[in-house]
């Protein structure tokens, strides 16, 4: 039978061995991220390029400073309740349906740009031309979709603001 081990001696690597291993391990992940690692540098020198180092820089060594002029504008009353209307419409976007929104954001850039393409004007519009525009199908289209979008604000949100549900027609 085998004698019992009465006392096991530890292995203890020199400083210098375990120096070279800590190399190794570090030359192995470098050339594992190899691609990430260069692209960070080459993001780094386009921040450096830009200023934006030089202004990290800045902050951090000044930053106390830095931060006591922020915590001062942010306590301002205007900014405070700028960044919660700010808030506000970033939690109202997150409701929009951005598929059904886009069509109508590109009709109002096309009025918008025939607007900008008509310019001032002193030309007076009366009643008859407004009933004769009518008939213009461009301008029912948009007189009837403007009616829609008005039926649509002048309906009860009540539920769908309890539930988070939108309501039936």
């Amino acid at each position: 039978m085998a004698e019992k081990i009465q006392h096991i001696q530890k292995q203890e690597r020199t400083e210098e061995e375990q120096r070279e291993q800590d190399l190794r391990e570090i030359e192995d992940a470098l050339v594992e991220n190899k691609e990430v690692i260069l692209k960070s540098l080459f993001t780094l020198k386009h921040a450096d390029d830009r200023g934006v180092i030089s202004l990290l820089h800045g902050l951090f060594a000044d930053g106390d400073k830095v931060l006591k002029v922020l915590a001062d504008t942010l306590n301002n009353e205007e900014n405070t309740k700028a960044i919660r209307h700010l808030l506000l419409l970033m939690g109202v976007a997150g409701k929009l349906d951005v598929e059904k929104v886009e069509p109508l954001l590109l009709k109002v850039n096309e009025g918008l740009r025939r607007v900008g393409e008509a310019g001032d004007t002193e030309e007076k519009t009366g009643y008859m031309d407004l009933v004769k525009s009518l008939k213009d199908p461009e301008v029912n289209r948009a007189v009837t979709l403007l009616l829609t979008f008005l039926k649509g604000m002048g309906q009860e949100v009540e539920e769908e603001r309890k539930t988070g549900k939108t309501p039936p027609d």
